[in-house]
């Protein structure tokens, strides 16, 4: 019997494209205290008792420095009509937050208008995971809005039917 070999990137993203997912924009205060984000679409509700969640960071992403030091970070939940936010987000520019609405709270978190849920969470493990590291995040609170949610399928950004 021959060993198993991984499969390649390119049908790996092929493969998981087809479990559509939220779209979401991590954010969190730099060393400096100036609003850092990216978008991502790895949340995962990963416990109820405590009540955890987790986002996974590529090893390379600017973000992922900001995460290492972060005592705390939130998660804003982009509504269907916030693509143009979540493509913001995801590329290269040092001008995020430019012209963009968002509050900061008295505990540091970064929350953006708009969305349709924000969630606040602390710093509470953290661990590596290939090219990633799976940051684990204690959720404080957070706020919820009306609205639809962003999904990304397949490549593409895409809102659910009518309710």
């Amino acid at each position: 019997m021959s060993p198993m070999r991984d499969i390649d990137a390119a049908g790996f993203r092929h493969l998981c494209g087809h479990f559509a997912t939220g779209v979401v924009i991590l954010t969190a205060l730099d060393p400096n205290g100036q609003p850092a984000g990216m978008t991502a679409n790895s949340l995962t509700s990963t416990s109820l008792v405590p009540p955890l969640v987790s986002i996974n960071v590529d090893h390379a992403a600017e973000m992922h420095a900001v995460m290492m030091r972060a005592a705390r970070w939130a998660v804003n939940i982009l509504e269907s009509v916030q693509e143009p936010l979540s493509r913001r987000f995801a590329g290269n520019t040092a001008a995020r937050f430019d012209g963009v609405g968002y509050s900061i709270d008295e505990n540091g978190n970064v929350m953006l208008d708009g969305v349709l849920a924000t969630i606040h969470c602390e710093a509470e493990s953290r661990f590596e995971a290939g090219d990633h590291t799976v940051f684990v995040g204690r959720v404080t609170g957070g706020s919820v809005n009306p609205g639809r949610p962003l999904l990304y399928y397949r490549g593409g950004y895409m809102t659910p039917g009518p309710p």
